[in-house]
């Protein structure tokens, strides 16, 4: 298996030889065994080891047992311990997934802090077996059956190419001593029932299993990149334009494919979206429907789609603005206050007001329900929902316009309307330029 090892680090993974490796080691037989391999090789690595407070002596004994390990083969160990139990009801999660967050945090601080390169861990093939049955009983998309990445940022598992059978010789052949968790054993577990009812009997069927998934990892990643290079060239053609607030997509682009819930399932599968049927049906739905996922909304806004994360919903305060400030922080800008002698044209981000028609400290704030206001080179007042209306605003852009308002009464809706009430006229003694930058 040595030889094995080397020509995949060799072929696939030479910028190993040149790092600074963190071993993720539990103490059992795989992390061991990479640890051994790693260390023939003359890489550069330490060993990580994290004591989860689970098993009682038996964790401890782990721990010692990394610690000696590190010794005999001369290799600087980190431990840590954790109140595991503790962090999973104080966090709600199941322990398997608070051991999973506490490990991988702690890996990352610690190459961060010790300028680690990049952080092994044991995955082998039997692995990534065991993980593509999980997503394929759970129900999943392509990407969720084309296996563990064998690069994932900072994280390598150098051992995927690799069986269990042949992790369990190399550790036989060449004396090496592991320790056996207890836990593996139960069948509580969703993996480990796998792993001891389901596999074998997959193997019982193929004798050659892990070779033929290995195969069909090898077709279903490639037939992943076709799809990959098929959805970026429709998403280059649907979106029509990025800020920070949303994303604003062609629905003519969608309706183009003829699957236009394969290429949505694609687009938005990442932003935490489930209801496939519903964010197809929005694309002929009416302006104003949306589809919501835990963490974003996607918006029918004529003949777009507006994606938009949630925001945190802490009421937004108003903003006071004092008669003697200059200039303003605001969320959307500054908004710069300077007496003017004359008006020049007014545009969206500049109005030129009568001063003396203001009461001062203006304020910042959001749409309420019944505002009005008097839109400059109009005659007569106007429902702001209606001016919305009017131009077309999606419900979006309605949510992020804020209003300068003098008492009650709108100044302006900035960057888009002034009020006609506070224009300069003939009698106008002082202007203010104000300015959105």
């Amino acid at each position: 298996m040595i030889k094995n090892f080397k020509t995949h680090i060799e072929n696939n993974l030479s910028f190993l030889k040149e790092s600074k490796l963190l071993i993720a080691i539990s103490g059992g037989i795989d992390s061991v065994v990479l640890a051994h391999l790693c260390h023939k090789l003359n890489l550069n690595i330490a060993l990580a080891h994290c004591n989860f407070n689970l098993r009682g002596a038996e964790s401890d004994a782990d721990e010692d047992f990394v610690v000696e390990l590190a010794k005999n083969l001369n290799l600087e160990v980190f431990t840590q311990r954790f109140d595991t139990e503790a962090y999973a009801k104080d966090n709600q999660r199941s322990i398997q997934m608070a051991a999973r967050e506490l490990r991988y945090n702690w890996f990352e601080e610690l190459a961060e802090q010790l300028k680690f390169d990049y952080i092994l861990t044991a995955h082998h093939a039997d692995d990534n077996l065991e993980t593509f049955l999980i997503n394929f009983t759970r129900g999943t998309g392509l990407e969720g059956l084309t296996g563990i990445p064998e690069i994932n940022g900072k994280f390598v598992r150098p051992l995927l190419p690799f069986s269990s059978n042949e992790i369990q010789a190399y550790a036989t052949k060449n004396n090496i001593k592991w320790r056996d968790d207890s836990s593996n054993a139960s069948v509580k577990y969703l993996r480990n029932k796998l792993r001891h009812e389901v596999v074998p009997i997959l193997k019982e069927i193929n004798p050659s299993l892990i070779q033929s998934f290995q195969t069909t990892l090898e077709n279903l990643n490639d037939t992943a990149d076709i799809v990959e290079e098929s959805t970026n060239a429709v998403l280059k053609r649907a979106i029509e334009t990025m800020n920070e607030h949303f994303i604003t997509f062609k629905i003519s682009e969608f309706k183009k494919v003829n699957n236009p819930k394969a290429y949505m399932f694609e687009v938005f599968k990442s932003f935490g979206f489930t209801e496939w049927s519903d964010m197809v049906n929005l694309l002929d739905a009416e302006t104003g429907k949306q589809v919501l996922s835990n963490t974003h909304r996607l918006i029918k806004n004529r003949d777009q789609l507006l994606l938009s994360p949630f925001k945190s919903k802490a009421v937004v305060k108003e903003i006071s603005i004092s008669e003697h400030e200059t200039k303003k922080e605001t969320p959307f800008g500054t908004l710069c206050f300077d007496a003017a002698d004359a008006i020049s044209k007014s545009e969206q981000h500049i109005i030129y007001v009568d001063k003396d028609t203001l009461k001062f400290p203006l304020k910042l704030r959001k749409r309420q329900e019944g505002d009005i206001f008097y839109p400059l080179g109009m005659k007569g007042k106007k429902k702001l929902s209606k001016y919305f209306k009017d131009e077309k605003l999606s419900l979006l852009d309605k949510e992020h316009t804020w209003l300068l308002c003098s008492g009650n009464a709108i100044v302006w809706v900035v960057g888009r309307r002034a009020d006609e009430r506070f224009k300069v006229t003939k009698k106008t003694k002082q202007i203010l330029k104000i300015e959105l930058k």
